[in-house]
């Protein structure tokens, strides 16, 4: 991998787990508890991280990297005493290991990923309060804890009508940015805002293991496609239930325009929107992802592997540079997600719907929204000129469009908006 935690392909990796930590020793060294800031020491590109451990009956921490979006992301083994402290990461199919030892309020030693070893050093320092939780919130309580959601109101008097905003896969937050990555984009944040903007009210938010639901997390072996399913059909209950809100709107982007799909009915949403999503089994959309990105030996591999799959089976053996993808303990997720056609979910579902598709989209093509339309001719299909997958005009080439990931100052692609609003105002979204 050319970059510390780049995901191998930006729309397929689920969150890690987040596991209790063992009973460990040293737990009354109290030295370690708090802030610390330093960088781990890769050279050329020294990556500043922000570390924060609290003492109790077991150690607990997190560590956020301000530079790949990474915010408050749990630490799991902390082990501290005397002779060392150590930790881990748990990222999906990677070993990710500190090994220090505490010195006064120095904090250093060796940051391990997948036999790569670079220094890293911390110093004690006094948190930042930055105001993240700023916002009006609401909540659903799960199996796995409380999932919170950004309200977004227009300025006008109420009652308003009102979008559910799904993001796409992996680590995604609620305003389209994926942790691990190298920057933001922002794209879901300037949607609700300018559907704010237009008096429609939004609600969107982060996926498990993202922003504020970091914890709400499911272990990896037990994931599966349905959770991200029954979390959209709750906030739609939660916005139902909610005397501010009239008519109500599906919008899902990527992945989440098939658990889109699948949460909206007849009673509880008026319109749905599919914003870049697939029309095929992932597996297929995975496949040519995989062929624009991937040396002829790994995509040989790959391929072997969804074929595999396609029989529902796992692959126990995968080559390292192929386990971010498709680690044994994500295979099964893959094969839950696998299971549902979006064209023929979407055949089924009897609301107005608009699909959006960009002509500049690199990971899933506007011959994707032509499938759905296929599949549901009823549909309204619009396709925006230039506009790629984090809904930003960017070039056709790979490298400039994926600039444009990791750059929250763009706008989003003309037309996106206006169609949007014309659409819901058709269907009675004024």
């Amino acid at each position: 991998m050319k970059k510390l935690f780049l995901l191998a392909i930006v729309l397929f990796i689920i969150t890690g787990c987040n596991e209790k930590n063992e009973e460990t020793e040293g737990k009354e060294y109290k030295e370690l508890e708090g802030h610390w800031e330093g960088e781990i020491q890769i050279p050329n590109q020294p990556l500043n991280i922000l570390v924060d451990f609290q003492s109790g009956e077991e150690w607990t921490g997190t560590i956020a990297i301000p530079a790949q979006n990474v915010t408050d992301f749990s630490l799991t083994e902390i082990v501290a005493n005397e002779e060392s402290v150590s930790f881990q990461m748990p990222l999906p199919g990677q070993s990710v290991q500190f090994d220090g030892k505490l010195e006064g309020e120095q904090l250093s030693g060796t940051f391990t990923q997948n036999g790569q070893t670079f220094p890293f050093s911390l110093r004690k320092g006094v948190k930042e309060d930055k105001g993240d939780d700023e916002g009006d919130f609401l909540s659903i309580e799960t199996s796995t804890g409380q999932l919170y959601g950004e309200l977004l109101l227009p300025k006008k008097k109420g009652p308003y009508p009102v979008a559910l905003i799904i993001p796409g896969s992996g680590p995604t937050d609620r305003n389209g940015n994926s942790q691990g990555g190298a920057g933001n984009n922002n794209s879901l944040k300037l949607l609700a805002e300018s559907l704010a903007d237009k008096g429609i009210a939004s609600l969107r938010y982060d996926k498990r293991g993202a922003g504020k639901n970091i914890n709400a997390v499911t272990d990896q072996s037990e994931m599966r496609f349905e959770i991200f399913i029954d979390d959209a059909k709750q906030w739609l209950e939660t916005l139902e239930d909610d005397d501010r809100f009239t008519d109500i709107a599906v919008i899902g982007h990527s992945q989440g325009s098939l658990v889109g799909m699948m949460a909206a009915g007849a009673e509880t949403t008026e319109a749905f929107i599919s914003l870049a999503g697939a029309g095929q089994t992932i597996d297929y959309v995975l496949e040519k992802q995989l062929g624009d990105s991937l040396p002829a030996d790994l995509f040989e591999e790959s391929q072997t592997i969804l074929g595999q799959m396609r029989e529902g089976k796992t692959v126990p053996d995968v080559s390292q540079s192929l386990q971010g993808v498709f680690a044994p303990d994500v295979q099964s997720f893959l094969l839950s997600w696998m299971a549902y056609d979006p064209s023929e979910q979407l055949s089924e579902l009897d609301v107005p719907t608009l699909i959006v598709n960009g002509t500049h989209d690199i990971q899933v093509p506007e011959s994707e929204a032509q499938l759905l339309k296929e599949a549901e001719p009823e549909a309204e299909l619009m396709l925006v000129e230039g506009m790629n997958h984090v809904l930003k005009e960017a070039p056709e080439n790979r490298d400039e469009n994926l600039a444009t990931y990791t750059n929250p100052d763009l706008p989003l692609a003309d037309g996106l908006v206006e169609g949007i609003i014309d659409f819901l105002n058709q269907h009675g979204f004024h």
